[in-house]
């Protein structure tokens, strides 16, 4: 018989268009063997710290019906949520959820379903965002993914029998990484909401996750909307290539719309569109890169 598989890790991260405005959030589960778990989701109208709450309240109640009871490790780049979580909560409640100030607090409704999940059993770390780690990114990617009213490929593979004596929950999957390269059968799609004991108590937001639709789906006021953005971000990338700015890797990031680490990963040299990303140096902890019109590198020695 199987040993029940042991989360090790919890990245989240939540993200917000506008703030408020729309948003998403985004949950990677890192397992003892190896084994990945992902989960997201989006909501139209809300703000980032919603968000950051919410990923949270999505990873504990999936680690709630694990029925685990090993510590874990959840990591945030919010350090608003981690102090609500661990040190302004317990004196909120005893002031009926007031402020020093005698305002409400905020977000009362998460912030006792997330008080209510929190345990010992957890520990808060606080990671620092796009700073290269692998699980915040993906994270950030997910939400911002969501956030933008597109639904990400959120990996996972066919349920071995090495995984029956996890939460069974309809279309909760977990993907195995020592496995990518022996089975193939991925599916890409959104994880349905986990039903839990846990979950009838969570407010959670109204999804937008199955309004969001592909590109290909759009209407065509969206695809013209989404090409004017294009055009600005290229605009924008030309601006930089021509008066010669140096950007970050988490700027260049952006400009792309991908994560800083695949940023990185690239080398000291590489083609993004019309331009050749350069790697010029490092000042502290930011790496300084530089972007040029590939179409006039070495223009007058290519005649």
């Amino acid at each position: 018989m199987p040993t029940q598989n042991i989360i090790q890790s919890i990245y989240t991260d939540g993200a917000c268009t506008g703030n408020p405005g729309p948003g998403g959030w985004g949950v990677v589960v890192y397992f003892s063997d190896g084994s990945i778990h992902e989960m997201g989701d989006a909501s139209a109208h809300t703000t980032n710290n919603k968000m950051e709450m919410q990923a949270a309240i999505a990873a504990l109640q999936f680690l709630h019906t694990s029925g685990q009871t090993e510590p874990i490790t959840l990591y945030t780049d919010s350090e608003y949520l981690i102090n609500c979580v661990t040190k302004w909560v317990k004196g909120w409640k005893n002031k009926g959820w007031k402020k020093a100030d005698g305002k409400p607090v905020q977000n009362q409704d998460l912030l006792e379903t997330l008080d209510q999940l929190n345990t010992k059993q957890i520990k808060w770390q606080y990671v620092r965002g796009h700073s290269g780690n692998i699980g915040n990114e993906r994270c950030d990617v997910i939400a911002r993914t969501y956030a933008s009213g597109k639904i990400p490929s959120l990996q996972q593979l066919v349920p071995t029998s090495s995984y029956k004596s996890l939460p069974s929950t309809s279309e909760l999957n977990v993907a195995k990484v020592s496995d990518y390269d022996t089975n193939s059968r991925i599916i890409n799609k959104r994880i349905p909401e986990i039903s839990t004991s846990a979950s009838e108590i969570t407010p959670m937001e109204p999804s937008t996750g199955p309004a969001a639709i592909a590109t290909d789906e759009k209407p065509s006021e969206m695809r013209v909307s989404q090409l004017r953005n294009l055009v600005e971000t290229l605009r924008i990338a030309d601006e930089l290539a021509e008066k010669g700015y140096l950007i970050t890797s988490s700027e260049l990031a952006d400009l792309m719309d991908v994560h800083a680490s695949a940023v990185t990963s690239r080398g000291d040299e590489w083609r993004w569109r019309n331009w050749i990303v350069s790697r010029v140096r490092r000042e502290g902890n930011q790496i300084l890169w530089e972007l040029e019109r590939a179409d006039r590198v070495g223009g007058e020695s290519e005649e």
